[in-house]
C-alpha cells in the first residue's frame, strides 16, 4: 500500500514538473516574440510619431533585412533638390556630384535617428579621405507663416544638432522634396554613388554594419 502511495506521489510530482516546464517554456517563447515585435515597431518610426526614449538598438538591428528596408529609388538617379541649411545658405544636391554621398532624412523627435546619428558622425570621419559626404535633412515641421514660431523651431533643430555633435551639413526639409523622395518614415537613408545614382537605401534603423557596407558600395560605384 505504501509503495503504491509512493509511486502515485512520484507520478504526480513528475507530472507537475512537466507542466511547470511547459509553462516556463511557453512564457519564454512568448516574451521572445513580444521583444522581437517591439524591436520591429521601434525600427520603423512613422513620420507623425511623437518623440520617445532611445530604443534598444540591438533589438532593432535584429529586425532589419535587405528586403523590407529598401526603397523604390534604388538604382535610379537621385532626385535633385536645393534646400537651406541652418544658416540660411542654399545647398544643391547637384553640387555633390562626383563624390559618394549619404542623404539621411531624420527628425529631432525620431528615437532611432538618435541611435544612427553618432554612427554617421564616425563614418563621416572614417571615410572622409575617400571623398564621402553626408547630408542630414531635417523633416521637422516648420511654420513658415509665423516668423516667431519659425525662429524657435529652427533654433530647436540647431540646438539638437549641437547637442548631438553632428559633424556634417544639416538641411531644412520641404514637403515637396520629401514627397519626391518618397519619405514616409524616419529615418530614411540613401546612399548615392559618384555618378548620382542611388545604389542602396534603408527605411528605419538599419544595422551599423549594413550602413557601413552601403557607404563602401557608394564609394566604389560610379567612378569615371
Amino acid at each position: 500500500m505504501r509503495r503504491n502511495i509512493f509511486v502515485l506521489a512520484a507520478l504526480v510530482t513528475a507530472l507537475a514538473l512537466m507542466i511547470a516546464a511547459g509553462i516556463i517554456n511557453f512564457v519564454h517563447r512568448r516574451r521572445a516574440e513580444e521583444a522581437k515585435l517591439r524591436g520591429m515597431k521601434m525600427a520603423l518610426v512613422p513620420d507623425n510619431a511623437a518623440a520617445g526614449d532611445t530604443p534598444d538598438a540591438a533589438a532593432m538591428e535584429a529586425a532589419a533585412s535587405d528586403d523590407d528596408i529598401a526603397t523604390p529609388l534604388n538604382g535610379k538617379t537621385a532626385p535633385g533638390f536645393t534646400l537651406a541649411d541652418l544658416n540660411g545658405n542654399k545647398v544643391s544636391l547637384a553640387s555633390y556630384k562626383g563624390r559618394p554621398l549619404v542623404v539621411d532624412f531624420w527628425a529631432t523627435w525620431c528615437a532611432p535617428c538618435k541611435v544612427e546619428i553618432p554612427w554617421f558622425e564616425k563614418l563621416h570621419d572614417q571615410y572622409a579621405s575617400q571623398g564621402l559626404e553626408i547630408l542630414g535633412v531635417s523633416t521637422d515641421d516648420l511654420d513658415q507663416d509665423d516668423p516667431a514660431k519659425l525662429f524657435t523651431e529652427k533654433r530647436d533643430i540647431a540646438d539638437f544638432v549641437a547637442k548631438m555633435h553632428m559633424n556634417y551639413p544639416v538641411l531644412l526639409g520641404e514637403d515637396a522634396v520629401e514627397d519626391k523622395w518618397g519619405i514616409d518614415a524616419m529615418p530614411t537613408t540613401f546612399f548615392i554613388d559618384r555618378s548620382g545614382k542611388i545604389v542602396a537605401s534603408t527605411v528605419g534603423l538599419a544595422p551599423r554594419e549594413m550602413i557601413d557596407a552601403d557607404i563602401r558600395k557608394a564609394i566604389g560605384s560610379g567612378a569615371s
